[in-house]
């Protein structure tokens, strides 16, 4: 492909990302190979220069562009080297014209700017869109440290039990350890969530929001054989795939539970005043992982953080419910706005009064409004906010 072309493939690339982020669908990730799949002629250069286009225009604007040619000519505003690829060649992008509408703005969209945790200033900012590591947490029912060592003698051993770190890259789902079930990939955030719910001795435990089960495997590689785990869900996709991460790990203390969308209590009343352990990884906008996910800046609308913030709040009420006295609620979401995070938890505290937060003491985080705030900045993390609280 010539310059001009991959230029054009990206624009029509965009084209599709803009709409699914829009309209809600697939991600941009599960679009692009989608893409490409039927595009067999892209040699692996020319699918490496189109996504490295698609993604400098995805990081560069906050808000939702138009359409792909705006976001290119935005880009191209600024990048003078794309310019001479809006050459109208045959299979390259029309030629430019005066005048012509482009993409533009910061990187965060006006209206989000100052909803963000207070600690979270420019620099702060700024970090959410660098390289994400890659994360592997050890399963030590399975296997121990040297199986990591052996196999990456450049792993990095991070400040949390069990989590290391490789170089960005590092082939993991083919290596026998994965196969094996002695390690998962999870960023430390997560696994730092683990750590705070493996706080005193549960012993019926329910993930309410598992979708593919991430936090639910963490649990059972870390708690007793004999612990009851249910991963509830309502996606019956998501909930799905957490049955061959059960099996590669030999866990057989877990079950799933689907939940019916705005009708989960159907299905929990038995669990009601039972469970010692409640773990609600909450829906949410996902601001901290946009080093992963930029695009997801493109779905956010005032609009949707409040129907998303509604929903948080009534899973919470929910999973409170489902708590024995003495047992402990851990709220998590991977948002680092003050209205998913420390609003809920104090919006809560506030109309349950039968609750009490705990503190949290862990290697990574800082405290901050009753909970634990985790940034790319700081910990090195996805960014996280979560809360431990105790029903009294």
């Amino acid at each position: 492909m010539t310059p001009s072309a991959r230029l054009q493939a990206a624009i029509e690339l965009l084209d599709d990302i803009i709409v699914a982020a829009r309209d809600n669908g697939a991600s941009a990730d599960n679009i692009a190979k989608k893409f490409f799949k039927v595009r067999r002629y892209a040699g692996s250069k020319d699918r490496r220069a189109v996504r490295e286009h698609v993604y400098a225009a995805i990081r560069r604007f906050g808000e939702r562009p138009e359409n792909g040619r705006a976001a290119m000519v935005g880009l191209a505003k600024e990048l003078p080297e794309l310019r001479d690829s809006f050459d109208g060649s045959t299979y390259g992008p029309a030629k430019l014209e005066d005048n012509e509408q482009f993409a533009g703005g910061e990187a965060i969209a006006g209206w989000l700017l100052n909803e963000f945790a207070q600690p979270v200033d420019g620099n702060e900012k700024a970090a959410l869109f660098d390289r994400a590591p890659l994360d592997i947490r050890l399963n030590p029912k399975k296997a121990d440290a040297s199986v990591i060592a052996t196999a990456w003698p450049e792993v990095e051993t991070l400040p949390l039990s069990h989590a290391y770190r490789l170089p960005t890259g590092t082939s993991v789902e083919n290596s026998e350890a994965y196969n094996m079930g002695q390690i998962e990939i999870q960023d430390m955030g997560s696994q730092a969530i683990i750590a705070a719910c493996l706080v005193g001795a549960p012993k019926l435990v329910l993930d309410m929001c598992a979708g593919a089960g991430g936090k639910t495997l963490g649990l059972a590689a870390q708690l007793p054989d004999d612990v009851r785990i249910i991963a509830a869900d309502t996606d019956r996709g998501r909930l799905s795939r957490i049955d061959p991460r059960l099996r590669r790990s030999s866990t057989r203390n877990v079950e799933t539970m689907l939940l019916s969308p705005n009708k989960e209590i159907e299905a929990l009343e038995p669990l009601s005043g039972q469970c010692d352990l409640v773990l609600v990884d909450a829906p949410c906008t996902g601001t901290g992982t946009w080093r992963r996910n930029p695009e997801l800046r493109w779905r956010m609308t005032p609009k949707r953080l409040e129907q998303t913030t509604e929903l948080q709040a009534r899973l919470l009420d929910l999973a409170s419910r489902m708590v024995a006295p003495g047992g402990r609620l851990v709220y998590a979401v991977c948002s680092l706005l003050d209205a998913e995070g420390g609003d809920q938890t104090e919006a809560f505290l506030k109309e349950h009064p039968g609750w009490r937060d705990i503190e949290v003491d862990l290697p990574i985080g800082r405290p901050y409004r009753k909970g634990l705030l985790l940034t790319p900045y700081q910990d090195g993390t996805d960014g996280f906010y979560f809360t431990c609280l105790e029903k009294l």
